[in-house]
């Protein structure tokens, strides 16, 4: 029965996108459409189901953060680089499976990934042992890792290409607003210890979970699917929607699955580049967000105030991250943006390396904690939009996107490593390797931004030579045609 029900609505879509292709039926069903006012009601419905699905992701996976303030390794009988290898293993059980996205519909994967993980996320809290601990993060990382490259190809069924990147980069913030509730929510939730006979650091993996668990069986319902199947959009509405993203890119198109178009984006160099974006971003993104609360605890505070203590570095890099995706689609421009972001975050950890003595200075530490968050964050929500606007061909953007997210968490293996506790409390070789990332990011994206624009001004060139050359995307030859033009 659930595979006729996909088939129905892969038939239904189908045939829709048939039905839609008259141009004078949609001449007719747009020309009373407000673009603005279409895009606004989008956006209501769409982004803030999602983003709370990503919020409870990054909370789920980085809480453990705090309980390790609570007691977590003490009560588990773990030592230092136990806990870290726990945290490794999340990375390795990480498998993006956008495969499984265009076989089911978003309205049973997106919620069905989210009950999963809760349900992980809720025995967490229970976990008894070494052994326990290590199974559930590698669970954990393998039921949340179709979420993030799953609604990046979603939203790309919905919005044009200029529009995605604002859309995935506000889904992203939902990282850093999840460090910041982490925080409050950690503190709070550490004053129930011993109810129940359980520590503080239980309570925090089970309410957490709970909520996690209440908000998936809520999302069934409000989870959309595509364009031409959902029911809160008009007839006219969804003729406009039609026309608009056949005009830009492939959305519309009826794509079979196809091996040559996965190795279409092995072979693209830009691909790779893609990855090593987020490759030299991860290892920042997930040390931070992993150990944030322990690096301030080193500074001398109490545990209590650690936990409050990272909510401020976390807000500000939610208000950085929304500013530069809104200059970011006002100029059209990716790399600059990156570029620059990338440096603000170099000189936090320039600041956190150059205190040679934290506990005596502990503002002076603090502060490079604000700087590296607020240039990390922007830097990973404008680097992971990239391929969503850059690769057409619904295969080769889906695979584009899993190689970032497999390529990206190699970072992230090897950062859950380096903030060893016998490193503290200047914790110089993972600011270090932070550092030298950050760098490398600057080299990418500086390597990226000149590929793209060579092949733009190369793609110009032919068009002034063969200037009847088709519109559109050309078919097969998808990002390749020379009408076709990449972020920069």
């Amino acid at each position: 029965m659930a595979s006729e029900k996909v088939d129905l609505d892969f038939e239904e879509h189908r045939s829709g996108a048939a039905a839609l292709s008259s141009d004078s039926e949609v001449d007719e069903a747009t020309s009373s459409i407000n673009e603005k006012a279409l895009l606004r009601k989008l956006d209501l419905k769409l982004l803030p189901a999602v983003t709370i699905l990503y919020l409870l992701s990054f909370l789920d996976r980085s809480n453990v953060a705090n309980a390790r303030l609570e007691g977590l390794t003490t009560d588990l009988h773990m030592t230092g680089n136990q806990y870290l290898t726990g945290l490794t293993l999340y990375f390795i059980g990480y498998i993006p499976c956008n495969i499984v996205l265009k076989r089911t519909t978003p309205r049973l994967w997106l919620p069905t990934l989210t009950l999963g993980w809760g349900i992980v996320a809720t025995l967490m809290g229970v976990t008894q042992n070494l052994a326990g601990f290590f199974a559930v993060r590698f669970f954990l990382g393998m039921t949340e890792s179709g979420l993030f490259p799953g609604v990046v190809f979603y939203l790309s069924m919905w919005y044009k290409r200029k529009e995605r990147q604002y859309r995935i980069a506000l889904f992203f913030s939902a990282a850093s607003l999840a460090g910041a509730f982490g925080g409050i929510l950690a503190w709070g939730i550490a004053h129930m210890r011993g109810v129940g006979g359980l520590n503080g650091w239980r309570w925090i993996f089970i309410l957490e979970g709970i909520l996690t668990v209440l908000v998936a069986l809520a999302a069934y319902f409000f989870i959309s699917n595509y364009p031409l199947t959902t029911t809160w959009l008009s007839d006219d509405e969804r003729s406009y929607i039609h026309a608009r993203l056949k005009s830009d890119s492939d959305a519309t198109n009826d794509e079979k699955f196809n091996w040559g178009e996965v190795f279409l984006a092995i072979e693209d160099i830009k691909c790779w580049l893609y990855g090593l974006a987020f490759h030299t971003l991860s290892l920042p993104l997930y040390t931070l967000s992993l150990f944030l609360p322990s690096i301030i605890k080193a500074m001398g505070f109490t545990s209590a105030q650690s936990q409050l203590l990272t909510i401020p570095p976390y807000a500000l890099a939610t208000i950085f991250t929304v500013i530069w995706a809104i200059v970011s689609e006002k100029s059209g421009r990716r790399a600059p943006f990156i570029i620059s972001s990338s440096s603000l975050a170099i000189i936090g950890y320039i600041i956190l390396l150059a205190n040679s003595s934290p506990t005596k200075r502990p503002g002076v530490s603090y502060l490079g904690t604000f700087f590296a968050a607020a240039g990390i964050y922007p830097s990973v929500a404008l680097a992971l939009s990239w391929p969503a606007n850059n690769v057409s061909g619904q295969t080769k953007r889906a695979t584009a996107n899993a190689m970032q997210i497999s390529i990206g968490n190699l970072g992230a293996v090897l950062g859950t490593q380096l903030y060893r506790p016998n490193t503290a409390p200047r914790y110089i070789l993972g600011h270090s390797f932070a550092l030298g990332y950050l760098a490398s990011n600057v080299v990418v994206v500086g390597t990226l931004w000149f590929i793209l624009t060579r092949e733009n001004s190369k793609k110009e060139k032919h068009l002034e030579h063969h200037p009847t050359t088709g519109n559109g995307e050309g078919g097969e030859k998808g990002d390749r045609h020379p009408r076709w033009r990449f972020n920069v």
